[in-house]
């Protein structure tokens, strides 16, 4: 059907496929992509096409330049399409595969999964993303059906399938004003429902700005490319820098004195990459940005999966090329602002290479003698960095010699370690 090749892009990228756009089963209260559907048609119809999905596979595959291409797929609510969606969706990627490793990744709220869908995953190697946000009480406070009733107990049934099926997954949690408070409860119950790798992801939303007032949104737009603003009202529900930054400090002294090795945490194993000289594998601590797009159902593709706004759409999938669209001079241009646009006050910040200014849509605050562009989660992360350099510097040095940077969890035990005991 499309017989055209496509050019590769001059650097690998990501793409978090919305297949689905922003329709969910769901109506949690902090969701950032819930109101998105507000910048479509009324008669808009949030499903991707197959002509378009064919084109994206065949697109993202020839466009990488690495011999392994990684899917994401994402929502809304992506069990919505159904299992017969990502059926064609996996025979495409055979289709189109000329050699080249292909992989899936599937982010669900858990809550409509089935032993059909758990055995479609687990046959084809999906790595499944459940969002879950802790005990009932703490999950329920803000995802919530639309009938306002609590997820928890559809989410927690919908893992048992996945569990039956052995299906790979992990959990993604949302970091809120509630939850954030009981870092080690959260913890806990995590590891109680068989999670061993943890997400754990920061909820920072402001009130309406005038952009987001003109395009009919209840939740700011971020800063521009043009200007960077002074904060904003918070919503109710965002988690505050010094919670944040108490909540990761918690759970790092739980998970380095008994969970090295056995429970994967991603931002402290990001950490340890940083204190061990790598690149950053999540792009929120990256210097620079943008190899990261969003695609939407029609097609569409955004800067970022944070920027799905009319002024970030760099082109569609139907219309012009992947390779295209990442290399372009605006793409290019949104990447290098992250860098660019940081404060002197970062600069000079010891826990810079490590932190970078964080997500640009989180850079709405001035530092102390008024330059824009601090991150309002600086706090969090200074403060965690700080605690977990010593324990970091440990772990790395462990590395380096040869050795297991679980090794860490018996020297503290014995108290071999001055200083840390």
């Amino acid at each position: 059907m499309f017989s055209n090749s496509q050019p590769v892009a001059s650097r690998p990228f990501h793409v978090m496929a919305k297949a689905i756009g922003p329709k969910c089963n769901l109506d949690c209260e902090y969701c950032f992509y819930l109101e998105k559907d507000r910048l479509f048609s009324k008669n808009e119809r949030f499903r991707m096409r197959d002509e378009t999905l064919e084109r994206f596979v065949k697109n993202y595959i020839e466009a990488q330049p690495s011999e392994q291409v990684s899917f994401a797929w994402q929502g809304g609510e992506p069990t919505l399409l159904g299992v017969n969606f990502f059926k064609k969706v996996v025979a495409l990627q055979k289709k189109y595969a000329q050699g080249k490793q292909i992989e899936n990744a599937f982010q669900t709220n858990g809550t409509l999964l089935n032993d059909e869908w758990a055995a479609f995953l687990s046959e084809n190697g999906f790595l499944v993303g459940i969002s879950i946000d802790g005990p009932e009480t703490l999950h329920n406070t803000y995802r919530v059906k639309r009938n306002q009733s609590g997820s928890f107990r559809d989410v927690l049934h919908g893992v048992k399938f996945l569990q039956k099926h052995g299906v790979e997954w992990n959990s993604l949690t949302c970091i809120h004003k509630s939850n954030s408070e009981k870092p080690l409860e959260v913890y806990k119950f995590l590891k109680g429902i068989g999670s061993h790798f943890m997400q754990f992801i920061p909820i920072v939303e402001r009130k309406p700005n005038p952009k987001a007032n003109e395009l009919g949104l209840e939740l700011s737009t971020p800063p521009t490319l043009e200007g960077l603003e002074m904060q904003q009202e918070m919503t109710p529900w965002s988690v505050s820098p010094r919670a944040y930054g108490k909540f990761l400090t918690a759970i790092f002294d739980r998970w380095v004195r008994n969970d090295v090795g056995k429970i994967f945490v991603q931002i402290f194993d990001v950490s340890l990459s940083k204190w061990l000289g790598h690149p950053s594998g999540l792009c929120i601590f990256s210097e620079t940005c943008g190899t990261a797009v969003a695609l939407e159902h029609d097609g569409s593709i955004y800067s970022c999966d944070h920027y799905v706004y009319p002024d970030y759409r760099i082109g569609n999938i139907n219309e012009n090329s992947l390779a295209s669209m990442l290399d372009s001079v605006f793409q290019n241009r949104f990447g290098q602002n992250k860098s660019d646009t940081l404060p002197q006050y970062c600069r000079d910040c010891v826990f810079r290479p490590a932190c970078n200014g964080g997500c640009p849509k989180h850079r709405f605050l001035a530092t102390e003698d008024g330059e824009p562009g601090l991150n309002y989660l600086c706090q969090s992360y200074f403060s965690f960095f700080k605690h977990a350099d010593p324990y970091l510097r440990v772990m790395a040095n462990l590395y380096r010699s040869g050795r297991a940077p679980a090794l860490i969890m018996e020297l503290l035990k014995k108290k071999r370690i001055p200083g840390l005991n």
